[in-house]
């Protein structure tokens, strides 16, 4: 009964975390972070990860705007980690913001799973991502001949899990529900959301973690797809 296919980009296709690791490290080397009194590159990287993926939850739900995630993720690093609030360099957000979406890091299998469901479904992509980002990450890594559509909530105007970002990508794709599957690796915002709008959804897991009862199907890497479709 499958015709659609909406996936997630960021940590389902685009490895968010391998891409933002080697953009900060180069601009850890380039702003002298070691000046500053941080010493371990690896530290910065794993302290800026945890703020990052925190201010991505609130900003899912729409408690943050996208101004302050950007804003604090970088400040509330430097700052945990014992520097000044006036010795934060300056740039340092707009470099990142520039340079990580050029990064061409795919999880593993992305290109030759695609190209496998490209030639039996529709292929759509619904991101919380910001419209600049996103809309790089995909032109970088050659990504747009695979999708259909690419939805983004700054356009619709709503955040997954929000069923109005899933109920408009349905009717952007010219989808009934029946026929659709949604695959992410967020299980607030991919998996819930897309089962209580009433589509069925794959939990993308390759962390391998605990897998929640109310989790139908999951997956730990993407080439299991091409089993199942």
């Amino acid at each position: 009964m499958i015709k659609h296919i909406f996936f997630d980009l960021d940590h389902t296709i685009w490895d968010f975390d391998k891409n933002a690791r080697e953009t900060l490290t180069e601009l850890y080397h380039q702003y002298e972070l070691n000046l500053l009194g941080l010493p371990v590159c690896d530290l910065f990287i794993d302290v800026y990860t945890e703020n990052n993926h925190a201010l991505w939850a609130e900003y899912h739900l729409g408690k943050i705007t996208k101004d302050v995630l950007r804003s604090e993720r970088f400040s509330r690093t430097f700052v945990q980690l014992g520097v000044s609030p006036d010795l934060v360099p300056l740039g340092f957000e707009d470099d990142y913001v520039n340079q990580s979406p050029r990064k061409k890091n795919l999880f593993e299998g992305s290109e030759k799973v695609l190209s496998y469901l490209q030639q039996k479904y529709t292929l759509h992509i619904i991101s919380n991502g910001f419209k600049e980002t996103t809309l790089t990450k995909m032109a970088a890594c050659n990504l747009n001949p695979y999708f259909s559509n690419v939805i983004i909530s700054e356009d619709v105007g709503v955040n997954k899990p929000d069923r109005a970002i899933f109920e408009y990508a349905l009717q952007k794709a010219g989808a009934e529900k029946q026929e659709s599957i949604m695959i992410g690796d967020s299980l607030e915002a991919d998996i819930r959301g897309a089962q209580d709008f009433g589509i069925k959804a794959i939990f993308f897991n390759p962390l391998n973690i605990a897998k929640p009862a109310d989790v139908a199907w999951q997956i730990l890497h993407l080439e299991e797809l091409m089993q199942h479709f």
